[in-house]
């Protein structure tokens, strides 16, 4: 394992123990609305913290964008993490088993390493860029599945930005009607995970944050997907809208999403 990567591993487990605490006793969490419908506590504040510190141990002089931190600053910017402590705190807050922490390492705009860890099921997805994708010790590849009309598909609602409503009850109307089936959990990061693994053969939503993709695109691509924004350009971390899919199905995917 990259240097790199095992220090985004350590950090993701130290960011989930203190999740998995936390879950034992929700009655004590601290609920605060930053947004309409976006929600933090202080769990995702403690999990940041820890994540931020082990990195800055090991690499003080890089910069970190995180969730609830912000953009922090580095002498060696060329590297940057991109951190979500706790991607699903709705689903957390709610004792909804489907949330985890999602760290990247981006080297002059690139992402280079990537982890999702899901605490609850202590499952833990990694990949470097050229390296493959993993889930703890077994090489994940996306499905071969060739069909849209043969997919699951997992999508999220864009809850951040309700004028789009219109536009993505369009898409899911068109996607339902294409594909096997659709899904929404809840956890942009585990999603785009869960089709690494073979277990979504495609996956879309709109107005995500750079923390709820970085890793989970790194993941598909090492093993062996395609990721995109809606029009299937590489523009998709500074948009916020992804796309991403197996290699045959992701044309048809776009398609629909017109």
């Amino acid at each position: 394992m990259h240097p790199m990567l095992n220090i985004a591993v350590k950090a993701a487990r130290r960011a989930g123990s203190i999740i998995n605490r936390a879950a034992l006793d929700r009655t004590q969490l601290e609920i605060r609305a930053k947004h309409a419908n976006d929600f933090v506590t202080q769990v995702d504040k403690a999990a940041e913290s820890a994540i931020i510190d082990i990195i800055r141990q090991a690499y003080p002089d890089h910069a970190i964008l995180g969730e609830e931190s912000g953009a922090l600053e580095g002498k060696k910017a060329e590297y940057r993490w991109i951190i979500d402590p706790l991607d699903g705190t709705t689903n957390f807050i709610h004792g909804f088993p489907q949330y985890c922490v999602s760290i990247a390492l981006q080297h002059r705009g690139a992402i280079e390493h990537g982890v999702v860890y899901d605490p609850s099921k202590n499952e833990l997805f990694t990949a470097s860029k050229g390296r493959g994708a993993f889930l703890d010790d077994r090489r994940m590849r996306v499905t071969k599945c060739a069909n849209l009309k043969d997919a699951l598909v997992g999508t999220g609602f864009p809850f951040k930005e309700m004028s789009r409503l219109d536009l993505y009850f369009r898409q899911l109307r068109e996607v339902m009607q294409t594909s096997s089936g659709v899904r929404r959990a809840g956890a942009a990061a585990l999603d785009l995970a869960y089709v690494a693994a073979g277990r979504l053969d495609a996956f879309w939503e709109l107005g995500l944050a750079p923390w709820d993709m970085a890793a989970g695109a790194l993941l598909i691509q090492e093993a062996g997907g395609l990721v995109g924004d809606l029009k299937g350009d590489t523009g998709w971390l500074e948009n916020g809208d992804i796309a991403a899919a197996t290699p045959k199905v992701f044309t048809q995917l776009l398609t629909a999403l017109k």
